[in-house]
């Protein structure tokens, strides 16, 4: 939902900030864990009720979650790992902070929110933030199945960075089943989108190998992709293996990583 040129100048911002801290030795991924330890600490604090500073920490929180990634391009330490890793822990991270609302809900027995007009405030509460937890797992799971079948796959309304927004802003603002509502709604909407973007670009192969053509006498041809063979001279490359590069994948886990969700 954010414009690329937004993103891109926050990221720019959080560069800025990150680079002076390049030069102590801090890697990439000793900040994704620090972000976990402090998605843990907001957690606690929304738990005890305390919503206006959990609404603080959760936007610091979201803000430090980029910290790695930058940290990685300032030192130019980016790796295959650090971007796996830093993905898992967001994941863990976001249902935590998630799970801090739910105990809260488990452990208050009435909820006082004067912008919800329904009652049964708790039932209501536990019910928004597993459907919440359940759409925000959805929707990266279904980005990172799809790059993982070499597709890209970034569209949709709520990404992570405007989870943590709608988030915050109902801790703020003391609108917070109302922001659950937003989040429970619309995390599950955007995995859709994504499961449609995935469906629509996949047919499209199968639309040009299937597809008909005609050919300059007028006659209908069927384009088939069994009907395609490469000519190859008798006896060319018989009995070889195409040579294939081998692929170092050792890399120590805490040497640097990328912040993309």
């Amino acid at each position: 939902m954010f414009s690329r040129h937004i993103q891109q100048r926050v990221r720019q911002i959080v560069t800025m900030i990150v680079r002076p801290l390049a030069g102590l030795g801090i890697t990439p991924n000793t900040l994704t864990i620090l972000g976990l330890i402090l998605s843990i600490l907001t957690a606690v604090i929304i738990a005890q009720g305390l919503f206006l500073a959990g609404g603080l920490l959760v936007l610091f929180a979201g803000i430090f979650d980029m910290f790695d990634g930058a940290m990685a391009r300032a030192r130019n330490a980016s790796t295959t790992f650090g971007a796996f890793f830093d993905s898992t822990l967001d994941r863990y991270s976001e249902s935590i902070i998630l799970f801090g609302l739910l105990f809260f809900a488990l452990h208050k027995p009435v909820i006082q929110d004067r912008f919800w007009p329904f009652q049964y405030d708790q039932s209501w509460m536990i019910i928004l933030v597993f459907i919440a937890t359940v759409g925000s797992f959805m929707v990266s799971y279904a980005k990172a199945r799809a790059e993982g079948l070499g597709l890209e796959c970034k569209t949709g309304l709520l990404a992570r960075p405007e989870r943590v927004v709608i988030l915050a802003l109902g801790l703020l603002i003391g609108a917070v089943f109302w922001a659950l509502v937003i989040l429970a709604i619309f995390s599950n909407v955007t995995a859709i989108e994504r499961i449609i973007h995935v469906w629509r670009v996949t047919r499209q192969p199968v639309a040009l190998t299937e597809g008909r053509n005609f050919s300059s006498d007028g006659h209908m041809n069927e384009i088939k992709n069994s009907s395609i063979h490469l000519q190859m001279p008798v006896g060319a490359n018989e009995g070889k293996e195409p040579s294939v590069p081998s692929v170092h994948t050792a890399m120590p886990p805490f040497n640097g990583g990328v912040n993309q969700d």
